[in-house]
């Protein structure tokens, strides 16, 4: 929390803080690579359906990059891949057949804000950390929402909260004109 020694607008002055795995990080300067993984599960194009989906499974996650080398040429979700009912939607097709091919990549400085933007702004569920053209993370909508989870560690602000002490009758409406 805030050091005793702070006044109450001290206190309100200083920047919102946030600790994430024991560090202590700006939350108005909260970058991608603070919160993204770094373990990045990819798969080539031509990799089945199904072993895709198991590796899905398997690893507890919900997205895998699809690359060729080192590029990335798509993203594949669950719900690409057809959700826990889509074995017909997997059957003899491959992960580049169901792939995204429309990736949204963002610098490991982008902000976490910036992120939720994107994010929000396109309908997607993760983004694609890159370094020039190399794959360093992937910060997906469960990372965000974890972060805000976990919170701002600072005060909350208490304000005065004015109540109504009498209310005045409600006006009726005039039957033939339809008005007030």
């Amino acid at each position: 929390m805030y050091p005793q020694t702070h006044t109450t607008r001290e206190r309100h002055e200083t920047v919102p803080r946030l600790v994430m795995c024991g560090t202590l990080v700006e939350a108005t300067t909260m970058r991608v690579q603070d919160v993204m993984t770094e373990d990045v599960q990819t798969v080539s194009p031509g990799t089945s359906a199904d072993d895709a989906w198991n590796l899905m499974r398997t690893k507890g996650i919900h997205h895998l990059v699809v690359a060729e080398g080192h590029r990335v040429v798509g993203v594949l979700s669950d719900r690409d891949a057809g959700g826990l009912r889509g074995p017909s939607v997997r059957r003899n097709r491959t992960s580049g057949e169901l792939m995204t091919g429309r990736v949204v990549t963002v610098p490991p400085t982008t902000t976490v804000r910036q992120a939720a933007n994107l994010m929000r702004g396109r309908s997607i569920g993760c983004l694609v950390v890159t370094d020039s053209t190399r794959v360093v993370g992937i910060v997906t909508v469960s990372d965000l929402l974890g972060l805000l989870g976990q919170g701002a560690d600072r005060g909350v602000v208490s304000t005065t909260r004015w109540t109504l002490k009498h209310r005045a009758p409600h006006r009726k409406r005039h039957q033939a004109a339809n008005a007030w």
